[in-house]
């Protein structure tokens, strides 16, 4: 049985699938729940407490903030979510604050640091700045919800099973996100060559891709479900040390040309966090897409200084 912890900060939408995502997986032992609405935090406590004989033994407590620093994870949820017809970016104004709020109480923190929270690349960014950790171990879900939504409508195209589709978003979670097309796979084989792609069906499944929240939002007011399952596996191989490959956010120092900066790059993690960033084959016209999402990146940045 495993003896870790896990805290969650923000029990609105993300959160609670965040927790029960994670609780399935069996995870942690102890999960601590947090939001600034103290009531629904211990409210949520006690509903998932309710489910415990359905997955494996964890206790949950509802808990401040200061209480979550010996927990071997912390994934930050918190802040607002986005409205029909804003962009991540659009929400930076006020969710800056509440990571300078919420920074101020994690000082000293030796664990890992999960940002859920959109923009999450900026918000990354500012949360390793902010509490001073070291970088590799603050790390944003990035484009893995991207790379999910990406597999599920090449498979659905191709009427395969999204699991045999290899794929890389790579850049911003965001509108200036960079699908390489170049290095998708079916199961070894360029997505290129595969008998029934059209190549017409990039440019249909890009504008798809980066539509798709705002699509969900539009109908149910947020996305919830497959950002927790996203963050219970980013969880699941950061905790269990599998030194799998994923495409995470995360403070970049002089790789592709890119410096201080977060944004999501295929990446080695380990129970230490971010163990390596690595820099794979891209092409010219990619590798230009890519300082462009770092160009409006680095623009929201500096933007925070004048919030």
């Amino acid at each position: 049985m495993t003896s870790k912890s896990i805290g969650i900060i923000g029990m609105g939408w993300v959160g609670s699938s965040v927790a029960i995502s994670i609780l399935h997986q069996g995870l942690c032992r102890k999960l601590l729940v947090n939001d600034i609405n103290k009531e629904l935090a211990v409210g949520e406590a006690m509903d998932l407490n309710h489910g415990s004989s359905f997955f494996p033994s964890t206790d949950i407590y509802a808990a401040d903030i200061e209480d979550m620093l010996q927990c071997d994870a912390i994934v930050i949820t918190a802040g607002r979510g986005g409205n029909p017809g804003e962009s991540r970016l659009d929400l930076l104004s006020e969710n800056i604050r509440i990571v300078r709020d919420i920074s101020c109480k994690l000082k000293g923190y030796k664990g890992l640091l999960i940002i859920v929270s959109n923009p999450v690349d900026v918000l990354t960014y500012y949360y390793q700045k902010y509490t001073g950790m070291a970088a590799q171990r603050v790390i944003g879900t990035g484009t893995m919800l991207d790379i999910s939504r990406l597999r599920e409508m090449i498979g659905k195209k191709l009427h395969i099973d999204p699991k045999a589709v290899h794929a890389q978003v790579i850049g911003e979670h965001g509108d200036s996100e960079v699908i390489l097309w170049s290095n998708v796979m079916i199961e070894g084989t360029p997505l290129r060559k595969w008998n029934s792609w059209k190549s017409s069906y990039e440019d249909e499944i890009s504008d798809q891709l980066r539509m798709a929240a705002a699509e969900i939002i539009k109908r149910k007011g947020a996305t919830n479900h497959a950002i927790g399952l996203v963050t219970a596996t980013l969880l699941t191989f950061l905790l269990r040390d599998e030194n799998r490959i994923l495409t995470v956010s995360s403070v970049i120092s002089n790789l592709y040309g890119i410096d201080r900066v977060a944004l999501s790059l295929p990446s080695v993690i380990s129970s230490d966090g971010i163990r390596e960033v690595l820099e794979i084959d891209i092409s010219k016209k990619e590798y230009d897409k890519l300082h462009a999402s770092v160009n409006i990146l680095k623009k929201a940045i500096r933007s925070v200084g004048r919030l």
